[in-house]
């Protein structure tokens, strides 16, 4: 259908395809219910290459491009929503922020580790008083005398894998009268002293995707270890985030399409007044609704995939093409698994069938990664030029 989807990646989303029925789907009730982080699939995506897919093979990754990844993030993401969110995190902020921003000893000792799935990846930005506002946290990150080791003290909250984290890419301020220009960015080592974690958050959905906060108390962070130059952490922070929103997008198009085909299904099968309820023409439009919905974020997300790749070429961003995809998407995440209750009826209702999963789980791709209000006026402002 598509000519710029090669028969490579055909194969990719087979693969992410066949392992999310075979592995996932069998656990995915079991996790969403008792919250217990699924790490022994976690590794096998990491043996599969599914954790690091647009790292080089020298880097113990897949070696393959942006497509290959939004494809893979949507079949594993059709049946589990809360892996999708860990492989997220893994390839787009964290391998993709030390691919991008990394030295070679960085890529040597960290990269190939959180590709391969032997070691799990985090990115901490937000605090409890400063989310979409980077310039107003208040963790900070002071250079010692000597100049070999920064300080670091502060609390963040909402960090994705933290709790099974050993490597998280943190951005904390080094010069706070600079507001955003002063956030630096650094690879934090989570086996050190002066690393602590704080309680596993009671999540809506995406439940077994683990999320805590995480303290500092004079933590020492060697000077090899900060990512890109002093202030360069709120430009590496937002690039990052360019490449998590195709993520979280190709997230939200998995859960819509399972909800849009299990909506079909029970359309096929439930009669009501004597026939199937697929045959009534308010159940009609809602499917065609959702149909349409679902393939224009299809497109918003392979254009994202496609700027994104072009950039890695050719330099340049792919703000507003990813902006656009994740808003579209997560806003048709949530519509459609929102039909696809009303569709079901009281059985959509019910914790026997996994749509009220869907639904859970759909909210949060309109709130990470940058809600859908700062979306918004980040395209406006790609329109404008206007700050």
């Amino acid at each position: 259908m598509f000519d710029f989807i090669t028969e490579e990646h055909e194969m990719i989303r087979q693969a992410a395809r066949d392992f999310a029925q075979k592995s996932i789907a069998p656990i995915a009730e079991h996790h969403d219910q008792t919250g217990e982080f699924p790490l022994a699939t976690v590794r096998q995506m990491g043996q599969l290459g599914f954790m690091g897919i647009e790292v080089p093979e020298a880097y113990n990754g897949a070696g393959m491009d942006t497509l290959a990844y939004v494809l893979a993030m949507e079949e594993i993401s059709k049946v589990d929503a809360s892996h999708g969110t860990i492989m997220s995190v893994n390839n787009s902020l964290v391998c993709h922020g030390l691919m991008k921003y990394g030295t070679e000893e960085q890529k040597r000792n960290y990269l190939a580790a959180i590709a391969g799935g032997q070691k799990i990846g985090a990115y901490s930005l937000t605090e409890p008083m400063s989310g979409s506002d980077a310039g107003t946290m208040a963790s900070r990150a002071v250079l010692n005398p000597a100049g070999t080791h920064y300080i670091i003290n502060g609390r963040k909250s909402w960090v994705t894998s933290a709790p099974y984290a050993d490597i998280i890419v943190l951005f904390t301020m080094t010069q706070p009268e600079k507001k955003h220009r002063g956030v630096t960015a650094f690879i934090v080592e989570t086996d050190k002293p002066g690393f602590s974690r704080g309680k596993t958050e009671p999540k809506l959905g995406i439940r077994a995707s683990a999320t805590s906060e995480i303290m500092f108390d004079n933590y020492e962070c060697p000077v090899e270890n900060r990512l890109g130059e002093e202030g360069d952490g709120f430009k590496i922070a937002m690039s990052v985030l360019d490449a998590g929103r195709i993520g979280i997008a190709s997230q939200a198009l998995g859960i819509a399409t399972a909800a849009l085909e299990a909506s079909v299904s029970y359309a096929r099968e439930r009669e009501a007044f004597g026939q199937k309820i697929g045959q009534f023409q308010m159940i009609q439009q809602k499917l065609a609704d959702m149909k349409c919905r679902v393939e224009a974020s299809r497109l918003l997300i392979y254009q994202a995939a496609l700027a994104k790749m072009a950039a890695a070429k050719g330099g340049g961003r792919y703000t507003m093409e990813a902006s656009m995809a994740k808003l579209y998407a997560s806003e048709t995440a949530m519509w459609v698994t929102t039909q696809a209750i009303q569709i079901h009826g009281g059985m959509g209702y019910s914790k026997e069938m996994p749509l009220e999963r869907y639904f859970r789980d759909a909210k949060i791709t309109e709130i990470y990664e940058g809600t859908s209000e700062i979306q918004r006026m980040v395209i406006a402002r790609s329109l404008t030029g206007l700050r």
